[in-house]
């Protein structure tokens, strides 16, 4: 038995050595470095795609390690297939140590663990800032770096892992799938000048639409930019080669630029999920592909304050004690603050054309890095960064003595009940109608412990994306007046596309925010689906290409295996429809029915995201029976799954309820911008004045009812403060208590919770001690191309000249330049060689000179050999020909 396993682990090891340096390794390397290289140019759409898809760290590390799993077992099942004749899985013939060791030496095992989750009285309080111990009994549901849930068994083509329309030979009730791209050219495209606007909601339901997309869900895509078994660049295949998905382009199409396909990359797995099934189930009992949500599933506002520890403490200003979120140092909006920028320099946001070239303005830093996509988004993670600071100091001034820890974890608390608020009260109704929130959502009726809130994936992979079929062609800048901007005119979508200049350097938020408020909503109409500059003309700054989101989007759904429009339609209880006469019955317009069946040949194979935006909209909705039923489920488990819900009794207090009730985003807009007048709706689209009231008459949040009182008889004085941590009060068992903890990067030594006990604590304060991440031997770090250098509360990762970081900042990479060694050595060489020839020089000169002797004719050398006029002169010019060539004016002027 121990020869066997020993056998088997040899088996793997020789395995991944053979198949692994190149097959994950250097292609991948070889795509970081030209990714790096050309990171300085301007950023084409792909990149940008890049950018956006990229997660924290933290997802990207689980998301890399998931994929080294998902390659491993590739080649395992390759070398199984081709040993045995019949068919085996790999799991047949190898034991759990050494699935073990895979799962391990992958990375992927300890983030499949269920967390540690505290015990203390602050649990039950605030949220942990990866949603993680939501449920004490199911501590990942809804917890960050999870997979996204299912609520119908994923279609992949193979069962397993393979996107729907993988294989061109492959076919659904008889028919092949079509082309995403020609589906959108024939379907979904709109002229600018075609769209109908809406003549109830405003921009700024789009706006936020998107923005609360952003704070629920965010799929990574691959961290590999090509093939795994091929190491093909994903950029330039057209072949379906995990994880390249190309979408193949018409010939006769204006976006393929003479190019065949837009690389695709698929959504990065979850650990444990399709081919990795091997080692955590048997394959054949169906273990699919899933897809991480890389944010907590739950509406908390991580789009302000992150999913994970690490990018919380970059956002969070710990210099002063006020509970304050990092802003902008560099610029300001009339002395009210803007987002930090990136520390990524230069980040491929676009730049001022008119501004100096010396003059950066990088993409915005904030919960979320989408935040940067367009300028209109980039407002409203503002208005909430400007939101939470505001919050922060008043809370501040009612408790002095809370510590900055506690003023920061009320402020996220408000502001995260607010965007709970904002979503499930005014906006949601007016997505799927009265009747669906009626049907769906109903009244609260507390938490429900056996509700998982985890995000599904045809909601973030379809129904939610009903949005950009809502979005205008154009962004709005109106003066105080409501009307056009003098100095700052109207622009094109593809004109804001990653363009945080124009938020600063043009206006500010105050001209944007108007424009959101009185301009329209596009209106999703069925044969005007989405605008050209989305499908067309979408993240172009330059003239290197364009992307197409609708493609996009149906590529998606393919690439995460959701069945088709039919199914779900069945999930939701409404009909199965099977012609091209029941399609009719769900979709009015007659054209679009007869496109749709030209494309698909039966309503079963429809992609659902099109499928739902394509029905007829319910009452007094923005959305049809389809899309209202899956929107409506998933706010009610987000809702009735959410501890933290700001409805739970536990959370707030009934005044403190009473009190958020009354606030609102127009409020949220008064408070933090420039505008004196506001409608008191601001998704209902508004005209200026007879809609607006002053500011002083849209009631806000009164935060009275959190003052708090501290130093009663019987108390202890308030807990010392530690460096590089903080702590916070509580009550357990009629006690105080203080429980404290500290910054990321640092671990805690000593009593975590101190218990106030006859006037005095029963244990000093803990420190917070700087972790060493450089001395991980199990998870290095940084990767061995790099140095790991430890710094106070972090880590570097350093590279040698003239290697430089990757984009993952683990990974040493070639720049491309010379070595400065090798600039030094070139810089000398010439300088010797310059010196080498002035010498030569002023010895020829001086052989002309100064080498005649007693007669006219006669030359004397050094070596004292006499030579004629004629022959001195020939001897020079041989050594002037032996030199390099430099003119006889040259010479002279020597």
């Amino acid at each position: 038995m121990v020869a066997v396993k020993y056998l088997e682990r040899s088996r793997y090891l020789n395995v991944i050595s053979e198949q692994w340096p190149y097959r994950y390794g250097e292609a991948d390397y070889i795509q970081m470095k030209w990714g790096n290289l050309n990171y300085k140019k301007k950023s084409s759409p792909v990149q940008l795609l890049a950018f956006l898809k990229r997660p924290e760290q933290e997802s990207w590390d689980i998301s890399r390690a998931a994929e080294i799993m998902e390659a491993t077992i590739q080649v395992m099942k390759a070398k199984v297939h081709q040993n045995h004749k019949r068919s085996l899985h790999v799991t047949d013939m190898l034991s759990i140590e050494v699935l073990s060791l895979i799962a391990n030496a992958s990375g992927c095992l300890p983030y499949m663990l269920p967390p540690k989750c505290p015990n203390h009285c602050l649990a039950r309080k605030y949220r942990l800032i990866t949603g993680a111990c939501n449920n004490r009994n199911h501590p990942r549901w809804g917890a960050s770096n999870t997979a996204l849930a299912r609520w119908l068994p994923a279609a992949y083509e193979d069962g397993i892992s393979q996107p729907k329309g993988w294989n061109p030979n492959f076919s659904y009730s008889g028919f092949q799938l079509p082309l995403v791209r020609e589906v959108t050219r024939k379907v979904i495209h709109a002229s600018n000048e075609a769209i109908t606007e809406d003549n109830h909601y405003s921009h700024f339901i789009v706006e936020w639409g998107q923005y609360i997309d952003h704070d629920i869900a965010f799929t990574p895509q691959s961290t590999s930019r090509a093939a795994f078994m091929r190491g093909v660049d994903c950029q330039l295949t057209c072949e379906n080669q995990n994880p390249c998905y190309p979408i193949k382009v018409p010939a006769n199409d204006t976006l393929s630029s003479g190019m065949e396909c837009m690389p695709f990359y698929r959504s990065a797995p979850a650990c444990g999920s399709g081919n990795q099934g091997a080692i955590f189930g048997n394959l054949s009992s169906g273990n699919p592909r899933e897809q991480i949500n890389g944010l907590t599933s739950f509406l908390d506002a991580s789009t302000v304050y992150g999913s994970t520890s690490a990018l919380e403490n970059k956002l969070r200003n710990l210099t002063i004690k006020e509970g304050l979120l990092k802003v902008n140092l560099q610029y300001s909006d009339h002395g009210r603050d803007y987002l930090p920028f990136v520390p990524q320099v230069p980040s491929p946001c676009a730049q001022d054309p008119t501004a100096d070239k010396a003059e950066r303005i990088e993409c915005f830093l904030a919960g979320d890095s989408r935040s940067s996509e367009v300028i209109s988004l980039a407002a409203l993670h503002t208005l909430w960064l400007r939101e939470h600071n505001r919050l922060a100091k008043e809370l501040k001034k009612l408790n002095p003595f809370w510590s900055s820890e506690t003023v920061y974890q009320e402020a996220r608390k408000i502001v995260g009940a607010l965007h709970q608020i904002i979503t499930l009260r005014d906006y949601i109704p007016k997505i799927i109608g009265p009747v669906a929130v009626n049907q769906y959502i109903g009244q609260y009726q507390g938490y429900d412990s056996t509700v998982n809130p985890t995000i599904s994936n045809v909601f973030s992979t379809a129904a939610f994306r009903f949005g950009h079929a809502t979005i205008p062609p154009m962004i709005k800048r109106l003066n105080a007046q409501f009307q056009d901007h003098p100095e700052f005119p109207n622009l094109h979508l593809h004109e804001v596309f990653f363009s945080p200049w124009r938020l600063i350097k043009e206006g500010g938020l105050d001209p944007l925010i108007r424009g959101l408020l009185v301009g329209s909503a596009k209106l999703q109409m069925q044969d005007q689906m989405m605008n050209e500059e989305l499908t067309e003309k979408l993240f172009v700054l330059s003239n290197v290409g364009s992307l197409d989101l609708a493609s996009l989007n149906l590529q998606r759904g393919r690439d995460h295996g959701l069945p088709g429009y039919n199914d779900w339609r069945e999930f939701c209880g409404l009909s199965r429809l099977e012609n091209q006469k029941d399609l009719s019955t769900a979709i009015s317009n007659y054209s679009l029915v007869e496109k749709l069946m030209d494309l698909y040949g039966h309503p079963d194979n429809i992609d659902v995201w099109l499928g739902g935006l394509a029905e007829n909209f319910l009452p007094d909705a923005r959305t049809g029976p389809l899309f209202a039923c899956i929107i409506g489920k998933q706010m009610k488990v987000l809702r009735e799954g959410d501890w933290f819900w700001w409805e739970n009794s536990p959370i707030f207090t009934k005044i403190q309820r009473h009190k958020l009730e009354k606030h609102s985003l127009s409020r949220v807009i008064c408070d933090n911008t420039g505008l004196t007048h506001m409608p008191t709706d601001a998704f209902q689209l508004s005209k200026y004045p007879q809609d607006f009231l002053p500011c002083d008459q849209i009631p806000g949040i009164n935060l009275e009812a959190w003052k708090e009182g501290y130093g009663q008889d019987g108390s202890c004085d308030l807990p010392q403060r530690v460096d590089n941590g903080d702590f916070m009060l509580c009550s357990e068992a009629g006690k105080d208590i203080t429980i404290y903890s500290c910054h990321h990067g640092y671990k805690l030594e000593g009593q975590e919770q101190l218990t106030c006990s006859n006037g005095k604590w029963n244990f000093q304060p803990p420190v917070c001690k700087d972790i060493n991440e450089c001395e991980d031997p199990v998870n290095p770090t940084c990767h061995a191309s790099a140095a790991c250098q430890n710094t106070i509360g972090s880590y570097k990762c350093l590279c040698t000249d003239p290697y430089d970081l990757a984009e993952d900042a683990k990974t040493c990479i070639d720049s491309g330049r010379l070595p400065k060694a090798s600039l030094v050595s070139i810089i000398l060489t010439i300088i010797l060689f310059t010196s080498w020839t002035f010498v030569g020089w002023i010895v020829i000169c001086r052989c002309r000179a100064h080498s005649i002797h007693d007669s006219a004719d006669m030359k004397v050398l050094k070596d004292g050999t006499k030579l004629s006029a004629e022959a001195a002169s020939s001897k020079c010019h041989e050594v002037k020909n032996s030199l390099p060539n430099i003119s006889d004016k040259h010479v002279e002027k020597v």
